[in-house]
């Protein structure tokens, strides 16, 4: 009887012991990434990383090369302000990437560098980790595809996730500087987006209602080419500039009076609705080509 009873416990134990670690595994895999990811130094001075992982949106194993703190270090004791301040950025965002919550930031001891220097090491890191790498170095993400290795590109991130316009699309701009053309003039969206408006550089520090024409995305990002919409803001325009030269006018000397039975000397021509529909037609043919 009390051989039957050892070998119940024993079974029940087992079954038991059999469940703990079936679940302490499970735990294990829920949360844990098995991918180290690799960061360089153009991400870290970029500083929006640190954005992406508050919010979750990168893996939660970060593995920074000391190769890539000796760089930032480097650039921080350079003349130049601009880079030096920037490079303070890069050492501040592996400080708050620490601190954030259910992240762990591993600072790797890398040893010397070799001929290739820094983005040679993190290639080499990630094959041997078989780890992806983080950057928004043009170059860096090339070689990486060439080495069948995965890169998170937070340019290419920001440029996928930004709002878009369809061609045909009108809202209000605010028109900041002239653009390469002597015609044109720039704007820009809430998400930084540039957008090139024809034939508006004299409507520069207003803004004006633009309608979208078409978009290019290149490799630094996406570019926006728009139409001035005419109807109330420039007849807005027109009129107020009239209405300059009446007030101009009434303090001038000698203001000639009108007589019905004579008609205006100006040989200006009032534009009809055909001519309207002309001059559209060829601002819209000449944006086309």
């Amino acid at each position: 009887m009390d051989v039957f009873i050892g070998v119940g416990i024993s079974i029940l134990l087992l079954q038991v012991s059999y469940l703990v670690a079936v679940q302490l595994r499970g735990k294990r895999k829920v949360g844990t990434s098995t991918t180290p990811l690799f960061v360089d130094t153009s991400a870290l001075m970029d500083g929006r990383i640190v954005t992406a992982a508050q919010t979750g949106f990168m893996p939660e194993s970060i593995v920074v090369p000391e190769s890539v703190i000796a760089e930032l270090q480097l650039l921080a004791d350079q003349a130049d302000g601009e880079k030096r301040t920037r490079a303070r950025r890069g050492l501040d965002a592996v400080k708050e990437l620490q601190d954030v919550s259910g992240l762990t930031v591993t600072i790797l001891q890398d040893g010397p560098l070799g001929e290739g220097g820094v983005d040679a090491r993190l290639v080499e890191l990630a094959r041997q980790k078989k780890g992806n790498i983080c950057t928004i170095d043009f170059n860096l993400n090339k070689v990486a595809k060439v080495h069948d290795i995965r890169v998170l590109n937070i340019n290419e991130l920001a440029g996928s996730i930004r709002m878009a316009f369809l061609p045909g699309e009108t809202i209000h701009l605010e028109l900041s500087q002239k653009g390469q053309s002597n015609d044109q003039a720039v704007g820009y969206l809430a998400d930084g987006t540039m957008v090139v408006v024809d034939k508006a550089a004299k409507y520069v520090g207003s803004t004006k209602q633009v309608e979208f024409i078409r978009s290019l995305q290149t490799a630094a990002g996406r570019m926006m080419f728009a139409k001035l919409v005419h109807g109330v803001d420039n007849s807005d325009d027109t009129k107020n500039k009239n209405t300059a030269k009446r007030v101009v006018g009434r303090k001038g000397v000698s203001v000639p009076q009108k007589t019905p039975a004579k008609k205006p000397t100006s040989t200006r021509r009032k534009p009809t609705g055909r001519d309207k529909e002309a001059s559209l037609i060829e601002l819209v043919n000449n944006q086309d080509a």
